[in-house]
């Protein structure tokens, strides 16, 4: 199961690796705007069958965006690789009718244009990773890939908060704003992506060659690792839950804590995780034995845990401020969120050296992790819980926290021993 193949590239891979890693990167940053700008606006003086009218467009949002994962579990696991660049127009498209339609309708009654926003959004993910898999430099493009969203949620709504206070638009037509502006970059992008070369022969025999599944393929995956993937879905369904409430609604988490809100700290807490992280995940380019970065990954991820843990604590015994508190939760949820959005999955394909691709277990993954966090935000809207965006989240990263800690710990534990029983067989 190990290969000795050189830990050198050649001028062109790197070149190669460096091009698909921007291309990658400041694609996803113009769609994940057709997504997330809407976040920073507060929606007040509305609701919806009683319920707060921004957390029932949230929850819409995520009910399209886990439909489209389950959904994609197939989709994307079966597609093959022509009119990709084509297909990510369409969705982008869609979305962003979606948008033009929550403009025009009157609130409340708008609220399940989400739902439309999200679905097509949903499938981006795993059409835009196709791209990039399977090769001996897709950490390093894949971790530009996945940071993306870290960078972008924060330059999105840093746009969105530009386009309501310099443009004077309101916050119902600002999303489809939003999205217009960055409309033609996309384009540009999106056609370069379509230039990114194929993997080569010797990333095909270090990594696999990747390949659409078959039912019968994904069937036999999940028997052969099942307890397994049980245990990192689970991972990924608390990380999701964080990540999606950090997320949706960060910006009423600062204006709960009393501090002054500015917009640009969205860009500044998220850059500086973004640099982070693309580091660490980009110098595991540099290891090659799949096995032991497969296992390095997920001790990464048990960091995480540990960092978003301690963080809380010291905060809560107002040990840390508020901004460096966000900025040390935020490192520590993606150091678990970016792994299973990037390398984990790409090199448990090529540790276990099996055919069939990133995209089926990522949705796979997704699709829970979006599942967990709808019935996290229906709970605290459908039993009142009184505590603010601010309390409930720190909650959430203790009780999270410590979960996250022991299933990372079993299925390390799991993995070591799977690999270890395959080798003597």
């Amino acid at each position: 199961m190990r290969q000795p193949i050189s830990n050198r590239f050649s001028s062109r891979q790197l070149g190669v690796a460096s091009f698909s890693a921007l291309i990658t990167f400041a694609a996803y940053t113009c769609i994940f705007a057709f997504r997330k700008a809407f976040n920073v606006a507060a929606y007040e003086g509305h609701t919806v069958l009683g319920l707060d009218y921004k957390i029932v467009l949230v929850i819409t949002q995520v009910l399209g965006y886990m439909s489209s994962k389950f959904y994609g579990i197939r989709f994307i696991s079966e597609m093959e690789r022509v009119g990709r660049g084509r297909l990510i127009l369409i969705l982008v498209g869609l979305s962003w009718a979606a948008w033009l339609l929550f403009a025009l309708i009157p609130p409340p009654y708008n609220f399940w244009c989400l739902f439309f926003n999200g679905f097509p959004l949903g499938m981006i993910w795993g059409i835009v990773f196709s791209y990039v898999e399977g090769r001996r430099t897709t950490d390093l493009i894949s971790a530009a890939l996945a940071v993306s969203f870290i960078f972008a949620s924060g330059l999105a709504k840093f746009t969105a908060q530009w386009v309501m206070e310099s443009l004077g638009v309101n916050e119902f037509r600002m999303p489809f704003i939003v999205g217009a502006l960055f409309i033609l970059p996309l384009l540009l992008f999106v056609y370069l992506l379509e230039k990114i070369p194929p993997p080569d022969a010797e990333d095909k025999a270090l990594r696999m060659h990747r390949l659409p599944m078959s039912a019968e393929e994904r069937k036999k995956l999940l028997a052969r690792f099942l307890p397994g993937l049980v245990m990192l879905i689970i991972i990924y369904i608390l990380v999701t839950i964080l990540r999606e409430v950090r997320d949706s609604f960060m910006a009423d988490m600062w204006r709960a804590s009393g501090e002054p809100f500015d917009a640009s700290v969205f860009t500044r807490t998220e850059t500086i995780i973004s640099l982070i992280i693309l580091v660490m995940i980009a110098a595991m380019i540099f290891l090659q034995n799949n096995y032991s970065t497969f296992i390095l990954t997920q001790v990464i991820m048990l960091l995480g845990f540990i960092i978003s843990l301690v963080a809380t604590v010291f905060y809560l015994q107002s040990g840390l401020s508020l901004y460096l508190w966000m900025i040390l939760v935020g490192l520590g949820l993606f150091m678990v969120y970016i792994p299973f959005n990037s390398i984990l999955f790409d090199r448990f394909i090529a540790t276990f050296r099996f055919s069939g691709n990133v995209g089926f277990l990522i949705y796979l993954a997704d699709s829970f992790g979006y599942l967990g966090s709808v019935g996290v935000l229906l709970t605290k809207s459908l039993f009142r819980i009184q505590a603010n965006w601010l309390e409930f989240y720190t909650q959430l990263v203790l009780i999270t926290g410590c979960a996250g800690i022991i299933g990372t710990i079993v299925s390390i534990v799991y993995f070591i021993r799977k690999y270890r029983s395959e080798v003597k067989a």
